[in-house]
């Protein structure tokens, strides 16, 4: 009953058959090419018969197993190795299908290789989430063949598995290391120069030649009869929290991607960039409630606290209660911040609405709103028009895009610091910014 099941035609076998019964249509004008005909469909059942029997000879002529990492990047491609062994004393050929977790949504999805005799073969492919959360995988299907090519044999491997798919820690990793290797400029980030020093007292000691005469201590040189200065060291353990809003303004997708993700995706990597430079990293999500709040600290695990609290958070269908934002960082966040709010503004009059409680939290922390550009509407304006219709739709998309900038405008005239960028460029844009305060000593 396994032979059945497991028995499958191939295409190259209907090719020949097709042949077959163009002779026999022209061996009723050509009377030869009838006999020629039925030698020709002898043989190809002797081959057939001859094929099968080569591929089922064997119980387990391939092995074959795919390996899934415990968890993807979201929005990356990620690798997926598969491991073919071919333990038939044949040359084969396979055609591979994997079945996907849904949230791919590919179902023609096919690999085609061949192996020699005795030999294994490792190949991989790419997967890119969109979505945070559990991807299963089924089975694996190999089509197994031979030379001849008339039948195939599948070979069904019991791989299901899941895989959960994190926030980006493939683009943390990346800023990471060009972090620590001062390469950061390679990837847009900006190589600012730190103006003065910052004032958090360390120690007095004696002076020696070359140090800055401006800390010298007369009182302490008073008492000890010698020069004695002031050593300052650079200010650390900042809390550092990024705000994403939850409401539904995050949910418009560019790319495949939420604008929720982008920002999460975000926060992870600027989370990673805060605790290298000895800083806090917090965390705080809300829409009409506060959904997650995680407590600044500068512990090195901490970034993975952030990372699974980032796993599932998720987007809601409702507009964001920013009043109850400010009274929920006014009671929980009592020492002065650096508040990186992750939100969306379309209109002039939806940044009004919010204005006196972002004034008010400016006054306590050091805000930074961060929001995104439509690049729909970049592409609709860089169109050529001909048409009347295509005018006033470049209009509306030149209204919208103005309306942007005048959100940063007045966000600024408010004193409220504001990133204006594209959700490609989020991460890097944030991180400037941050490099920026801090070499400026504003944290």
């Amino acid at each position: 009953m396994n032979l059945f099941k497991n028995l499958y035609i191939h295409q190259r076998f209907f090719v020949y058959i097709s042949i077959i019964a163009a002779l026999f249509l022209v061996s009723f004008w050509v009377d030869l090419l009838y006999q020629v005909a039925w030698l020709f469909v002898l043989g190809l059942a002797v081959l057939f018969l001859f094929d099968a029997f080569v591929l089922f000879r064997f119980k387990n002529g391939i092995k074959a197993r795919r390996i899934l990492p415990d968890k993807f990047s979201n929005s990356d491609e990620n690798p997926v190795p598969v491991t073919i062994e071919n333990k038939y004393p044949i040359k084969i050929f396979l055609k591979v299908i994997d079945e996907l977790p849904k949230q791919f949504q590919k179902r023609d999805f096919e690999l085609n290789t061949e192996i020699a005799t005795k030999q294994s073969h490792n190949f991989e492919y790419q997967v890119r989430p969109v979505e945070r959360g559990e991807y299963n995988f089924g089975n694996l299907n190999l089509f197994v063949s031979s030379s001849l090519q008339m039948v195939a044999r599948r070979y069904r491997f019991d791989a299901e598995q899941m895989v959960a798919v994190y926030p980006s820690y493939i683009q943390m990793r990346k800023y990471e290391f060009l972090a620590l290797s001062n390469k950061l400029t390679e990837f847009g980030l900006k190589k600012i120069r730190r103006i003065g020093h910052t004032m958090e007292f360390e120690q007095i000691k004696n002076y020696v030649a070359g140090d800055d005469v401006r800390t010298i201590n007369w009182k302490a040189t008073a008492k000890r009869a010698q020069l004695m200065v002031n050593q300052y060291q650079d200010e650390k353990s900042q809390p550092i929290y990024s705000i994403v809003d939850t409401g539904r303004v995050m949910k418009m997708p560019f790319e495949e991607l939420k604008l929720l993700d982008y920002a999460i995706n975000s926060t992870l990597a600027l989370s990673n960039i805060a605790l290298l430079k000895n800083d806090k990293a917090g965390l705080l999500t809300f829409s009409k409630k506060l959904e997650k709040l995680i407590p600044a600290s500068n512990k090195r695990t901490h970034i993975n606290v952030i990372n699974e609290a980032l796993y599932n958070v998720d987007t809601k269908f409702t507009d964001s209660d920013f009043g109850y934002l400010y009274a929920t960082i006014k009671r929980k966040i009592n020492q002065r911040s650096l508040l990186i709010l992750y939100t969306n503004f379309e209109h002039i009059s939806s940044l009004h609405r919010q204005l006196p409680f972002l004034k008010a939290i400016s006054r306590q922390h050091l805000l930074v709103t961060v929001f995104f550009e439509n690049t729909e509407l970049d592409d609709l304006i860089s169109e050529n028009v001909e048409d009347l219709q295509s005018i006033y739709h470049k209009t509306i998309a030149e209204k919208f895009a103005y309306e942007k900038r005048l959100i940063v405008k007045e966000l600024e005239n408010r004193g409220i610091h504001a990133i204006l960028t594209k959700p490609q460029n989020l991460s890097v844009n944030v991180i400037n910014k941050y490099l920026e305060f801090k070499a400026k000593g504003l944290i």
